[in-house]
């Protein structure tokens, strides 16, 4: 899959001129609003490493960041139902993230809903 997309890139990069292809890049991955830095940097903070993403907290602290922009989009743009329905389904999602971790251990379960600032 990645020689494809490298393929396309590159076709597109020979049609238009390479200060028009790096210009349209620029705005490509500043408009990103989750980058793998950023992904990074909630598994350091609220995982055990930045590397374990596997970990309860920094899944619900990703899926907090992702809840939040979905919810600024929606206020912008509140008829966009696809939006709406993944923003449904992401908020599930991390309900049953914390319902787990309130059972397996309540001191972690607490120690995230007072770092995101999340409702209990």
């Amino acid at each position: 899959m990645f020689d494809n997309l490298h393929k396309k890139a590159l076709f597109l990069r020979s049609q238009i001129g390479d200060s028009i292809y790096l210009w349209l890049n620029n705005i490509l991955i500043r408009d990103m609003y989750l980058t793998t830095e950023k992904k990074q940097e909630f598994f350091k903070t609220f995982g055990t490493s930045e590397i374990d993403t596997g970990t309860a907290e920094g899944q619900i602290a990703l899926f907090s960041y992702r809840i939040n922009h979905l919810t600024e989009h929606l206020k912008k743009n509140k008829k966009d139902f696809s939006t709406q329905q993944a923003l449904i389904k992401l908020v599930g999602k991390r309900r049953r993230l914390l319902d787990y971790l309130k059972i397996k251990d309540i001191e972690r379960y607490r120690e995230i809903i007072k770092a995101l600032k999340l409702r209990k």
